[in-house]
């Protein structure tokens, strides 16, 4: 099921000021906060699940990301008008609930649920199950709010956040905390001291409580708090309620590394091959019937939710349904323009690292690959085409004028020389990284900006003054500009990459980091996503 979503509360903790209370006296209510976890939770012992008058009991979140499961459903309640019925021969009763149900689902008392990739990578071998399909990405339902001065992922060192542990707020504000090339820190509370080099997490329950205390800090006139991690209407209800304080960081619109799967119990799903292809395919259809034709069941999906009919549709925005293509290429790693599995998976076991997971489960042990086969080799769906495009928003969708994040990426380049060698297992590790960033997020832009470092300068001075230097400066921009250049050319050349996602620009040694010339060597990556 998709949990809920709470991302960065930032806090500046008051000096000297007494346990429980902010500085000008008043007692803080943080009742919102939980604690935090150090190992990932146990799960029930497995145990396989057995269905009760043909009937599969699937769980599901309030969320617009499973409106092809009840339309295919004819919605909640089982029905033999289903297409799992007409098509397939069981009926499917789905179940709302907010809690997380993954011991449920591992001891038999629960067939089937949907839930983030991430997932997955947390709960590891213990977590028993089989995944038959990919549902669909997340696109806009959730989203970063920080303080109106934060204007980069960044911008985020040293400060505090709150999050959900182990679900996708979780890892959404992991991984792009591992993009800015900035580690992760838990607290156990908001008295304890903030790593000044690190992005700092409390946790909430869920993502509308971190969005409260965010907001409660905000009117509170408190500088605790830097922003939430929430999701829509949560996100638009911070901001307007902040007066002017806080704005929207980042949404997942386009940024597709939210992904819903179906999670079938495994003892089940291994007994009953035909039934766990049968709601993959029925789910699919469904899919296709929303994507095809919205309006037309807005009805369905709007009672099941208990929505209105403009609410339903403008949560729908806010999803992409996948179809049959689109999850052949994300679970083989071809997909375009959107996390894959394995690369979500793996992204999420780095993220949270070896402490939580100190022994990944290789992804490939989840996922059921003969289901999609043998829906495949039905022809059902062979005239569909993959389609994942950037998302506009109502300002009309343009690449913010601030990147999202800044990351530095070292290339081994010859002394003086723009040369790269493309086969340096090193340079293709970074090179792929900047693929992935780019991948993951339709629309976004890359500007590479090289640098080079600046031992030199203080001889050139002495070798010739100022106006020596001068003239080897303009002579490091341009070999910076050429280092930058030559990374874009590999992206083009060797992965592929658009050309016009990619701009460059040399700054010499204008902006060191500090006295490391091995760090003033380098191209700096700033990631400019759609919004």
């Amino acid at each position: 099921m998709k949990l809920a979503w709470v991302v960065p509360v930032v806090l500046a903790l008051g000096l000297l000021a007494p346990a429980g209370f902010p500085q000008g006296g008043g007692m803080i209510d943080d009742s919102e906060l939980v604690e935090t976890r150090t190992e990932v939770p146990k799960l029930a012992a497995p145990a396989p699940y057995e269905m009760k008058d043909g009937v599969l009991e699937v769980e599901l979140s309030e969320y617009a990301g499973y409106a092809g499961l009840i339309v295919a459903n004819g919605g909640l309640a089982p029905s033999e008008d289903s297409i799992f019925f007409k098509k397939h021969g069981f009926k499917v009763k789905l179940t709302l609930s907010e809690e997380e149900s993954w011991s449920s689902l591992n001891s038999g008392r629960l067939g089937a649920a949907a839930t983030t990739v991430d997932v997955l990578a947390v709960y590891g071998r213990q977590f028993q199950v089989q995944v038959p399909a990919l549902i669909g990405f997340s696109r806009g339902a959730d989203g970063v709010v920080v303080r109106s001065d934060i204007k980069r992922i960044n911008d985020l060192k040293g400060k505090v956040l709150s999050s959900c542990q182990f679900t996708e707020a979780d890892f959404f504000i992991r991984y792009l905390a591992e993009e800015a090339s900035l580690p992760v820190n838990m607290l156990p509370d908001l008295e304890t001291a903030p790593d000044p080099a690190a992005v700092n997490l409390v946790y909430c329950a869920d993502g509308f409580a971190s969005g409260d205390l965010f907001l409660k800090d905000l009117k509170a006139g408190r500088t605790r708090l830097a922003g939430c991690v929430t999701w829509a209407p949560k996100t638009d209800e911070v901001v307007e309620g902040s007066e002017g304080k806080a704005r929207l960081l980042v949404t997942n619109r386009n940024l597709l590394i939210v992904a819903d799967i179906l999670v079938v119990n495994k003892g089940f799903a291994e007994a009953n091959p035909e039934i766990v292809m049968g709601l993959a395919a029925g789910m699919l259809e469904g899919n296709a019937m929303v994507r095809t034709e919205p309006d037309r069941h807005l009805p369905v999906i709007a009672k099941a939710f208990a929505w209105e009919t403009g609410d339903a549709r403008d949560e729908l925005a806010k999803v992409h349904l996948a179809n049959f293509p689109e999850n052949l290429a994300f679970f083989a790693g071809t997909i375009d323009s959107a996390g894959s599995y394995g690369g979500i998976y793996e992204a999420a076991v780095y993220s949270y690292g070896s402490g939580l997971i100190p022994n990944p489960m290789d992804s490939g042990k989840f996922f059921a690959k003969r289901h999609l086969d043998t829906i495949g080799a039905a022809g059902t769906f062979k005239d569909q085409k993959a389609s994942i495009q950037p998302q506009k928003s109502e300002g009309g969708g343009v690449v913010e004028g601030e990147p999202l994040l800044t990351k530095d990426v070292r290339f081994l380049f010859q002394p003086n020389s723009a040369d790269l060698d493309p086969k340096d297992p090193e340079n293709l590790s970074k090179l792929e990284t900047i693929k992935k960033m780019l991948q993951v997020s339709p629309g976004s832009t890359v500007l590479l900006r090289g640098h080079v470092d600046n031992a030199m300068v203080e001889e050139f001075r002495r070798q010739g003054g100022d106006a020596y230097v001068r003239k080897q400066a303009l002579r490091a921009v341009e070999l910076s500009r050429q280092r930058a250049a030559t990374v874009a050319k590999q992206l083009t050349e060797k992965f592929g990459v658009d050309p016009s996602r990619l701009e460059t620009v040399g700054r010499g040694w204008e902006e060191p980091l500090g006295s490391d010339k091995e760090q003033n060597r380098r191209v700096e990556v700033q990631w400019f996503t759609l919004e």
